[in-house]
């Protein structure tokens, strides 16, 4: 049968990325209490087009990760990438796993069990010439109250869910739990699955004596995650699902903190040779 893929396309354009979006697959990611966990991730898979081919192969992404059904994980990501640049021909290959992430936490007071989902991405890209880049993403809904409510009211002050989002790149493995405990430190209060009256007196209460605007939450995850050698790269968005304005209250930061430690590396060693021809001197 003709292969319309592989045939000649006259129009010079390169494309960037070209291939399957929103497949569903059963996903072992690692737990730091359990070891594993089973999830499912929507996979969004994609490879680059040279300006020369009409088309990709879109059945090959599905085989490639039938390939892998068995064992699909986290551990295995770089090796399916070099497969799929090898078989479908491409220099650049990226892999995206959106799935659900899954924590027991016990409600503050009453100490009653519930289980929290928190949404996670692993954007995975690959062109065979450096090391895989891995983008972990992670999105955490907790309780902001407002400092400004708080100040100008007689008595309460609005509260509202706020969805705090952060991306890191890292240089060593970093845990999930970690990244979204930090993030829950950083709000008003954090989020509960299941509460009982005495924990609802609880969160409203330290909710209401730690006002934080979304600039307070950035800038708080900021200063923790700048603390963190194991980070080289991050973004913090910090978004408030507004309970009494027509809209909803943004911030966000982006830091390269390995650039950043680069240049004090290098201004450390420049003074210090400046010292040094000044002693000689």
């Amino acid at each position: 049968m003709k292969d319309v893929q592989n045939s000649r396309d006259e129009r010079n354009i390169y494309i960037d990325k070209v291939g399957i979006k929103n497949l569903k697959l059963p996903l072992v990611v690692r737990d730091r209490n359990r070891m594993n966990q089973a999830t499912v991730a929507d996979v969004n898979f994609y490879v680059d087009l040279p300006h020369h081919f009409k088309g990709t192969h879109m059945s090959r992404f599905v085989e490639i990760l039938n390939e892998y059904r068995d064992s699909f994980d986290i551990s295995r990501l770089g090796e399916i990438l070099k497969a799929t640049r090898k078989k479908l021909n491409a220099l650049k290959a990226h892999l995206e796993l959106t799935f659900p992430y899954f924590i027991e936490k016990e409600s503050p007071v009453s100490k009653s069990p519930g289980l929290m989902d928190y949404l996670c991405t692993i954007s995975a890209a690959g062109n065979g010439d450096e090391k895989m880049d891995m983008v972990l993403t992670i999105r955490v809904p907790v309780t902001t109250l407002c400092p400004c409510s708080k100040e100008i009211s007689k008595y309460g002050a609005h509260s509202q869910r706020s969805i705090v989002t952060l991306s890191v790149r890292t240089n060593r493995f970093v845990w999930l739990e970690e990244l979204i405990r930090l993030v829950e430190e950083s709000a008003s209060c954090e989020i509960y699955s299941l509460l009982k009256r005495e924990d609802e007196k609880y969160v409203t209460e330290t909710a209401y004596e730690n006002p934080r605007f979304v600039e307070d939450v950035v800038r708080d995850v900021t200063e923790r995650i700048a603390r963190d050698e194991r980070i080289d790269w991050f973004t913090i968005e910090s978004e408030n699902i507004e309970s009494i304005h027509n809209h909803d209250a943004y911030a966000y930061i982006e830091r390269n903190l390995k650039a950043e430690r680069e240049k004090t590396v290098r201004e450390a060693r420049t003074k210090s040779q400046v010292k040094e021809l000044i002693s000689q001197n």
